[in-house]
């Protein structure tokens, strides 16, 4: 189990290296997004190896990589959004969104027959899925950046000069 772990650490650095490179991410960035692209989905996976939900899994690496975004965008000063937007792209549901596509494109051949409700309790839950998946992303990176947002230094200059 530990190797598979470490695959997984291993592909998702190089998904999130390539998105960042798309994203035309600044050189000193590009490690970065790959160790938590990484690092996040290894956490996503372990988890899911543990037996938690796959909601709650990807909730799980998404904060972390929100959290280890806003450590490492002091250290190298650059935005958090720069690395850790490629580092979730790792955690994207596409295989869910497809199937959800693909019932909807079921739904409507099917018609009035009596298959037709059962492609759209697939698709639902499929809709359901991709749907919770993509907000855990979002939150988990919110999370972070709003529970460590500081004011600018021009803005608090800004006031004192009232």
């Amino acid at each position: 189990m530990a190797t598979q772990i470490f695959i997984d650490i291993f592909f998702s650095f190089f998904v999130a290296i390539g998105f960042a490179l798309l994203f035309e991410t600044p050189l000193k960035a590009l490690i970065v997004a790959g160790v938590l692209g990484g690092l996040g989905h290894g956490i996503r996976y372990l988890m899911l190896q543990s037996g938690f939900d796959l909601v709650l899994s990807t909730l799980c690496g998404t904060v972390f990589i929100g959290l280890a975004g806003i450590f490492f965008a002091h250290k190298i000063h650059t935005p958090p959004v720069v690395f850790t937007l490629p580092a979730c792209i790792t955690m994207i549901p596409g295989l869910f969104a497809y199937r959800t596509i693909l019932g909807c494109i079921k739904i409507y051949e099917a018609g009035t027959n009596g298959d037709a409700s059962n492609h759209l309790q697939e698709t639902m839950y499929n809709f359901i899925v991709t749907s919770s998946l993509l907000f855990c992303l979002a939150i988990g990176i919110s999370i972070a950046a709003l529970a460590f947002r500081k004011k600018s230094v021009k803005e608090i200059r800004r006031i004192k000069d009232l």
